[in-house]
């Protein structure tokens, strides 16, 4: 039963991922406008100055959004496939699904640098775009994700199989 929830768990984050990914492509130029919007330090009324360089440079934003799409569809990739590789080694030795548990851990990891590094430390951090309501909702989406992310690589990685 362990082994199927973990290979459930490592799924969800890929379809997580992947759910993200699909509804910003859905909503491109939204995304995209989102991230001008942070990049740029609009309505930063806490802090109103930075100590690192702001830019409302469109390209810039479609940059940014191209990595976090790039990374979305990784952790998307990576999740599924490693869920699926658990679901197939579930019922072998130890070592060959401890060896499954590669391709779940890398979605995990991947998904940490996507939110925690992308979102919350250059978003949040050098942005600071915890201080609009679109920057505070978008960082407290990535921590949930960044957290639930991290909790599982630890379940699956730390768990007896």
């Amino acid at each position: 039963m362990v082994r199927l929830l973990k290979s459930a768990l490592v799924t969800i984050i890929g379809l997580h991922a992947l759910f993200y990914a699909v509804q910003n492509i859905a909503n491109l130029e939204a995304a995209h406008g989102a991230l001008l919007y942070v990049l740029g330090g609009a309505d930063h009324e806490v802090y109103a100055a930075s100590a690192f360089p702001q830019s409302s440079n469109p390209a810039l934003a479609w940059a940014a959004l191209l990595v976090v799409l790039a990374g979305e569809f990784a952790v998307a990739y990576f999740g599924i496939r490693g869920g699926w590789d658990l679901f197939r080694a579930r019922s072998g030795p130890t070592e060959e699904f401890h060896a499954a548990k590669r391709n779940g851990i890398v979605a995990a990891g991947v998904a940490l640098l996507v939110w925690f590094g992308f979102f919350m430390s250059f978003g949040a951090a050098f942005f600071q775009m915890w201080q609009t309501q679109v920057g505070a909702g978008s960082m407290e989406g990535a921590f949930m994700y960044a957290m639930a992310s991290a909790v599982t690589m630890l379940f699956v990685c730390l768990t007896d199989d």
